[in-house]
């Protein structure tokens, strides 16, 4: 590929198909790909404005009270502030809800489902599960349909957003525009990345931090990469009555095993661990049964606070939308 052709697909210039919506436009640090992105659903800005608009859209639960953001909040990292929290019908919640810095890039979006690996497909839990119910929209897909094709500003948007279909309002569509707004959640302007682009130094606790996190105390043997997890499935934690991913594969070597999550804006995305048994940093990394000095405890969380996007939980670009169609919501 030439260095001409790399720069107009980086910058959503490339040309497209007769009739396409227009490509997006990454915002990317230097050295950093897009994420992956299904062949069937590239990218373009009224997608992401139509599955933006649908994150916030309580409409999508069946009794109107639970969107996408009630689970993912924009100021704790896109994760959720409460252990679990319940689903419609009061069925209470499993698992905690990540963070949702860079999902894009991960290669598995659950605790305990490895087949789980794309953001369209991952959509489909949340909206139609039953173990547990979240928004309990199964057997109601035609009433989603009905509630958005209602709404004169969501059939504009479906039709930007899916010229090649003429805008057709369905499920497909919908959890399609969904994935395409998460992979905007761009996160890489952190203390930490300053530090590593030679922008910044450190504070001294972070520092020493930084060091324990990749060298002694062992965290970067899970929590690795540029997002902070292998994407693997460990056993840290005693097993309870969630057996992790042996419920999935019904092998007994992987009874208790969950997802490393990612550690990108950790700091505010408390309470911790699967089951959001952990109420602060320091008690998740004690969950580990690790003994840590409390010394090195203080500068291993210093760190963590050091993986912070102040930028990515106030842009405006990922909050609630005021404004749609051209007038206020």
């Amino acid at each position: 590929m030439s260095a001409l052709v790399r720069v107009l697909l980086l910058l959503g210039l490339a040309a497209s198909a007769a009739g396409a919506a227009p490509a997006w436009r990454w915002s990317l640090p230097d050295g950093v790909m897009p994420p992956p992105v299904p062949a069937d659903n590239p990218m373009s800005a009224a997608k992401v404005a139509l599955g933006r608009r649908l994150f916030y859209e309580a409409d999508l639960s069946i009794d109107g009270t639970l969107a996408c953001a009630s689970c993912h909040a924009q100021k704790h990292g896109f994760a959720d502030s409460i252990p679990t929290r319940p689903g419609v019908n009061g069925d209470p919640g499993r698992r905690n809800a990540p963070g949702l810095a860079n999902v894009g890039w991960l290669p598995s979006l659950t605790f305990a489902d490895p087949a789980l690996t794309t953001l369209e497909a991952h959509a489909v839990v949340p909206l139609f599960g039953e173990r547990p119910v979240e928004m309990g929209m199964k057997g109601a897909e035609a009433e989603l349909v009905r509630r958005l094709a209602r709404d004169a500003c969501y059939v504009r948007m479906f039709r930007a957003a899916f010229p090649e279909t003429r805008g057709a309002i369905t499920v497909d569509a919908a959890v399609k525009a969904l994935g395409a707004f998460q992979r905007s959640f761009v996160s890489f302007d952190t203390p930490w990345d300053r530090h590593r682009q030679g922008k910044a130094a450190l504070p001294d606790a972070a520092a020493r931090g930084a060091r324990l996190f990749h060298g002694e105390a062992g965290c970067a043997s899970c929590h690795a990469g540029p997002n902070f997890t292998d994407g693997r499935f460990h056993a840290v934690l005693p097993v309870g009555d969630d057996h992790g991913l042996g419920e999935t594969t019904g092998r007994a070597e992987d009874e208790g095993r969950f997802r490393t999550p990612g550690l990108r804006n950790v700091a505010l995305t408390a309470p911790y661990l699967h089951d959001g048994r952990a109420a602060h940093l320091a008690d998740a990394i004690t969950a580990h049964n690790k003994p840590i000095p409390a010394q090195d405890m203080d500068d291993l969380v210093a760190f963590l606070n050091a993986l912070t996007d102040r930028g990515f939980v106030s842009d405006p670009r990922l909050s609630l939308p005021d404004r749609a169609c051209g007038k206020r919501l």
